[in-house]
């Protein structure tokens, strides 16, 4: 990109940040507006970015390997054992029939496609993207427990379902290979990506969490170490013959465990918040990049949503949005204490985001020729995504307050009763993801 073209995003990032309070209260998020400008620039032939795809495709690459980090980091292991079970059900059972059924959908609506593209688009849609709800994550009205499940579940659907969409995305690429190269690859792929993940983290907080409690580093150089990490795990991962992806996101579980130092004497914060402290550099810069993701989805793919792909794309689209997600939401949370209403709920405000625009620039990168049925594909994507953009983005305010009203008895009820789980799950919720300018100095 130009110099100037890389100024006028910048512009963008400052012109909505100057205004971002103002706009907390009204539909207009920050996914609308990075994609809007985006979409804006690119009609107008003043920012093209389609020219530095491969540019585009290691931007995409390190932003998704920081925001699984960063999410992940959030959502440590001695945490996790100790939440509800709705985001368990939700990852659990919701998150694999999410991919079934949409690859059935997939089948139906394009009778040509071989089976392993209707699962990779599945696969694509699949994850959630709290980005483009925040109104909901962010109302202290809305349950606690509602909105701990849509932030775990977006958190870790994303790094949950990478297999699939590698292994998925290798078979449509490349045809050629046996059945015994694929249980290699698919071996080497997870299991590398695991260890490296694993072992990266944990070392990395503990070295950090112990040079910081004997006074050794300095807390500047110790956030900007940790951001280093996800970069770090994807980039050896890759070299290694593993999933860089599934590196960063086990390496996020691992670092926000808290690593092998306890109860310093000297600091009353133990591993996870020590953690959590680490990071915050991390989600601040995880944030920009979501920014820019956006930007560069606007730019690179409205015209393909907007474009006539015929009433099949915009089925599949309609279809990933509705029936693929709120049909297992529904059976995931069967018998989950929640009734019809919050399943509704939990269900519709599952948008598209950063982990399918991600994914989209990955697969396009990858594709050396576009045929009708790879266009169908992308087209899906992108009409997906500014569905849910604007949908998602223009309904969260407004069904959070409504949803709120309807749970106010139980949500009390509940506080009363438990008021210490309460506490713990709205600790685990971000302080700074998906709200510009809303954490106080």
């Amino acid at each position: 990109m130009e110099p100037a073209e890389i100024a006028i995003i910048a512009i963008v990032l400052l012109g909505f940040t100057a205004v971002s309070r103002r706009l907390d209260a009204s539909p207009i998020t920050m996914p609308m507006v990075f994609v809007a400008a985006g979409a804006a620039l690119s009609a107008s032939g003043v920012v093209e970015v389609a020219a530095e795809l491969e540019a585009i495709g290691l931007l995409a690459e390190v932003t998704l390997a920081v925001i699984l980090f960063s999410d992940a980091t959030r959502l440590s292991l001695p945490r996790l054992r100790r939440t509800l079970a709705v985001p368990t059900r939700l990852l659990g059972i919701g998150l694999p029939l999410t991919v079934l059924l949409g690859m059935g959908l997939n089948i139906i609506i394009f009778p040509g496609w071989p089976v392993a593209q209707a699962l990779l688009l599945a696969a694509i849609l699949a994850p959630t993207d709290a980005a483009l709800g925040s109104a909901v994550v962010s109302n202290p009205d809305v349950p606690v427990r509602d909105r701990l499940a849509l932030n775990v579940e977006s958190g870790l659907n994303d790094g949950l379902v990478v297999p699939v969409v590698a292994v998925a995305t290798s078979i449509v690429v490349d045809m050629e290979r046996s059945f015994g190269s694929w249980v290699g690859f698919v071996a080497e792929q997870i299991g590398f990506g695991m260890a490296i993940g694993v072992a990266l983290g944990l070392l990395g907080v503990t070295v950090l969490r112990t040079t910081r409690h004997a006074g050794w580093s300095d807390g500047r150089y110790e956030q900007i170490a940790t951001f280093g990490l996800p970069i770090m795990a994807f980039t050896l991962a890759t070299a290694w013959s593993g999933n860089g992806f599934i590196a960063a996101f086990v390496a996020g579980l691992a670092f926000g465990s808290g690593g092998f130092a306890r109860n310093h004497t000297d600091d009353d914060m133990e591993g996870p918040e020590d953690a959590e402290y680490l990071a915050e550099f991390t989600e601040d810069a995880a944030e920009l990049l979501a920014a820019v993701t956006f930007f560069v989805f606007g730019n690179l793919f409205v015209g393909d949503a907007l474009g006539d792909f015929g009433p099949a794309v915009f089925l599949a689209a309609i279809a990933s949005l509705t029936v693929a997600r709120m049909v297992p939401v529904f059976i995931a949370l069967f018998r989950s204490g929640c009734d019809n209403t919050a399943k509704a709920f939990i269900g519709w405000f599952g948008p598209r985001g950063l982990a399918s625009i991600v994914f989209a620039i990955l697969l396009l990168e990858q594709l050396e020729e576009r045929s009708e049925r790879a266009d169908q594909l992308v087209g899906v994507i992108s009409l997906t995504v500014t569905f849910s953009v604007v949908l998602h983005g223009a309904t969260a305010a407004v069904g959070a307050r409504r949803y709120a009203a309807h749970a106010l008895a139980a949500r009390e009820t509940h506080r009363a009763a438990d008021a210490d789980a309460d506490a713990e799950m709205e600790a685990m919720l971000p302080r700074t993801r998906w709200s510009i300018g809303r954490r106080q100095a």
